[in-house]
């Protein structure tokens, strides 16, 4: 099997590969659509963080590409549809870089208290201004989350261990952890907070989720900050809040429009401000997050590769078996119709196929077959179950 990984993924992820026999090509920086669709014919694999962008031009030039792996928690820059058309499963890191987002948002929460920023600033220039005017410990205020999820929830308990109250808002029911109070309503939330952070991610329904009425609910003199996704907040918006000085402060990380590489001269409405903090993106941009998700999504895909097993994916029914070393293994992505496994049982009967296990697991429109056999899976074989209608993608595992 071969494996790309492209965006500089850690490279703890390609020696897992080489490792388990699978060749692997490294590339530093993203590959547009063109690119992709000229480069990845002949990869099994495809590893990516956030920067490259997989359309249906690209999987349906991509024939040999079974499965993909985001390194990084966000799946939005691949169209998960398409992918599911074409028999690719997808995989991500939704909990490796956690704890680094959650303690960069409670270091941005101190620093806006204490105008650390300012402050620090001020020095650069040779100024001197010891000051406590406006400057406040976060000791016993309130911090509203918006997104109660693997980050939220971590955010919240790191913040009470600083004493502050915590209080949570999310679209889904979730178990509060510590003393954390879920509140009824976005609205609610922002008219008790002394700092708002956004954790949710990029669907429609939260596009500007953070806009001209909301910034008008939060509590005067608050703060807001946000690592999660750059169009959650409407920036005009905020400009004019921070301008009339009704909001304090913030704390931005992501943008609505983002560079492919790093540049010297990124535009952005909330530039000039002393009491906004602006970050690069580094949300998870930490040597233990880029380890950890290396390993965690390099993983994944070795499971995949190797047994079939699709415990995690995003875009696909949930498998995870074990390997029984005395057979071999086939599996089979279809479209969730009637007949399909007599359909695959009639032609493996033809080839006199011994079946030693079956395992198929589907959703409202995708069906995920996996057979172990007790004798060698031939060429033929797998041709001929692919050549059905219903098929997607059949692939021999071992």
């Amino acid at each position: 099997m071969k494996a790309l990984l492209l965006e500089n993924i850690h490279p703890i992820a390609r020696d897992l590969f080489v490792k388990e026999g699978i060749q692997v090509e490294t590339l530093k920086g993203a590959l547009t659509e063109d690119e992709l669709i000229q480069k990845l014919p002949g990869f099994d694999i495809l590893g990516i963080r956030s920067k490259t962008y997989l359309t249906p031009r690209v999987f349906e030039a991509a024939r040999s590409v079974a499965a993909v792996g985001c390194f990084c928690v966000g799946t939005n820059q691949v169209d998960l549809g398409s992918a599911r058309d074409h028999g690719v499963v997808v995989f991500n890191a939704p909990f490796s870089n956690t704890r680094s987002v959650a303690e960069m948002v409670i270091a941005e929460i101190v620093m806006l208290s204490r105008k650390l920023g300012t402050r620090n600033n001020e020095m650069h220039q040779g100024i001197w201004n010891k000051s406590s005017a406006q400057c406040y410990e976060v000791r016993g205020k309130t911090l509203g989350i918006v997104g109660y999820g693997n980050i939220g929830s971590q955010v919240s308990m790191l913040a009470e261990g600083f004493g502050m109250r915590v209080v949570f808002y999310d679209v889904v029911s979730k178990l509060p952890l510590g003393n954390a109070k879920p509140m009824s309503s976005l609205e609610e939330l922002l008219g008790v907070a002394d700092f708002t952070t956004i954790h949710v991610p990029a669907l429609e329904s939260t596009k500007n989720l953070i806009s001209e009425s909301e910034l008008k609910s939060m509590r005067p003199g608050s703060y807001l900050i946000n690592a999660s996704r750059g169009d959650v907040i409407d920036l005009k918006a905020l400009e004019q809040a921070i301008q009339s000085k009704h909001i304090a402060g913030a704390a931005l990380d992501v943008y609505p429009v983002e560079p492919e590489n790093n540049i010297k001269d990124y535009a952005s409405p909330m530039k000039g401000f002393e009491n906004v903090i602006l970050t690069p993106h580094i949300g998870g941009a930490t040597e233990e997050a880029q380890v950890n998700i290396g390993r965690e999504v390099a993983s994944t895909l070795i499971r995949f590769a190797k047994t079939g097993s699709t415990q995690f994916a995003v875009n696909f029914p949930q498998v995870e078996l074990s390997l029984d070393r005395n057979c071999t293994r086939l599996s089979n992505v279809h479209r969730n119709v009637k007949g399909v496994l007599k359909e695959i049982n009639r032609i493996l009967s033809e080839y006199g196929a011994n079946i030693q296990a079956q395992s198929l697991h589907t959703d409202q429109d995708l069906g995920y077959l996996v057979v172990d056999l007790n004798q060698p899976i031939t060429d033929d074989l797998v041709q001929s179950i692919q050549t059905l209608k219903t098929s997607l993608r059949t692939r021999r595992i071992s």
